[in-house]
């Protein structure tokens, strides 16, 4: 069975409301290709090797959570950025990329899915006055050690993750996918015994020691798995079309 190209994209705009999310880039429809669409291909990251991927796959629409266009960068078409367009291009390929809107999502959102493949049980924002927020705050089923918490994450998505140990015992949880170190003054203001995100800055080591909080880098790649299977998973199912998810490794 085939859908049209325009209804899909309606249907996932529409399901994340994306034109009420500010943000970095163009959410939705990035790169236009062939009208129908049969076969949808995700991934993190539309990187040269998901694109190759996508093709080798004989996909119709590429969906991803890092997409192209991003605010600052140059535009010029050059290089990197022209091998990858050309190669959607030249396959009639569409590319549709959500950024925000996949992350903050209550059903599909990569917050929401990573806490359901962690056992977090989900009990609000980061910041409960703000509800623009990214990030969440959960509690697990029993308390665990900094380091058996650690491994357990490491188990389930398959990489060893940066540990800082601070609190003694691990029950309220702080988290923000990917890039979401900077939220880790928001984890503290909620009490919570451990924050966690996909990267670490310099600074990040101080403030859990410093506020006796345990934190864990997981990597923004592999924090960041999730929603895009389930957005690609609900839109096969909405639309009875085919979807693959393709993982293309990222130690980072």
């Amino acid at each position: 069975m085939a859908i049209a190209l325009a209804t899909l994209v309606e249907e996932a705009d529409r399901y994340l409301n994306a034109a009420r999310i500010s943000d970095y880039c163009p959410n939705g429809l990035q790169v236009e290709g062939r009208p129908q669409v049969r076969r949808i291909v995700s991934g993190v990251t539309a990187s040269q090797a998901l694109v190759d991927a996508a093709v080798e796959a004989e996909a119709d629409v590429l969906l991803v959570h890092h997409g192209y266009f991003w605010k600052g960068e140059n535009p010029c078409i050059t290089g990197m950025k022209r091998r990858r367009l050309q190669t959607l291009l030249a396959n009639d390929i569409s590319l549709l990329a959500y950024h925000l809107p996949l992350d903050v999502h209550p059903e599909v959102g990569n917050n929401v899915q990573l806490a359901a493949q962690l056992g977090i049980t989900v009990e609000g924002p980061l910041e409960p006055d703000n509800p623009r927020t990214v990030g969440l705050v959960g509690s697990l089923s029993q308390a665990m050690s900094p380091r058996d918490f650690a491994r357990h994450v490491q188990q389930v998505l398959g990489r060893e993750p940066l540990l800082v140990e601070g609190a003694e015992m691990i029950r309220r949880v702080g988290w923000c996918t990917g890039g979401g170190q900077g939220y880790i003054d928001q984890a503290i203001a909620a009490g919570v015994d451990l924050y966690l995100t996909g990267e670490a800055s310099e600074q990040t080591f101080h403030s859990a020691q410093e506020n006796a909080i345990s934190f864990i880098a997981a990597g923004h790649h592999a924090t960041e798995r999730y929603g895009v299977q389930a957005l690609g998973n609900y839109l096969a199912r909405r639309f009875a079309i085919e979807h693959l998810f393709i993982d293309c490794p990222n130690p980072i």
